[in-house]
């Protein structure tokens, strides 16, 4: 019996061995399954993530491209504004010099049924030719550089409200 006791403790550790051994690998196969599909799963975050972060980058680009077009934009009609600005500052200025200098002279178109009484307005002659229709009047030069001083600022503004309406429309249709 001794004989048989030990042949089936002989057979029974051998069974124990290949049990252990049979767990050993399942498990070692299990933890690389479970390797792999944990690599695979790192994979597919990683590549989500990167293609966020490429698209984040491509919408980036693009507003700074809009931003870069704006701002050229911005800055040529600044440009043009200062130079249409500019422009119209020296035309009034030689206005007013020709006003000051005598070389240019206003003058107001009378009404035709109006009397030359007491009106307090000097009609203007001209002896050195004929001139046809309307009476007219030459205003006093401090009076014509005031008018025109006005008329200059009115001149600016127009310009002014000229850019900010550009500017609008751009802005506008920039965000669209």
């Amino acid at each position: 019996m001794k004989i048989d006791a030990v042949k089936w403790g002989g057979v029974l550790v051998v069974a124990l061995v290949l049990m252990a051994g049979s767990a050993w690998a399942a498990w070692a196969w299990q933890a690389n399954a479970y390797s792999q599909q944990l690599a695979a799963k790192e994979a597919a975050y990683q590549t989500e993530r990167t293609n966020l972060a490429n698209a984040n980058s491509a919408q980036i680009l693009a507003e700074q491209g809009k931003r870069f077009a704006l701002e050229q934009w911005l800055a040529a009609s600044d440009q043009s504004h200062y130079r249409a600005l500019t422009d119209e500052k020296t035309k009034q200025a030689r206005l007013r010099d020709r006003l000051a200098t005598a070389d240019l002279r206003l003058s107001v178109q009378l009404d035709a049924t109006a009397t030359t009484g007491c009106d307090g307005v000097q009609t203007a002659t001209c002896t050195s030719g004929v001139v046809y229709g309307a009476r007219r009047a030459q205003l006093d030069p401090a009076h014509a550089q005031r008018i025109i001083g006005i008329t200059g600022d009115g001149d600016q503004g127009l310009i002014a409200l000229q850019a900010c309406q550009a500017y609008a429309r751009e802005v506008g249709f920039m965000n669209l």
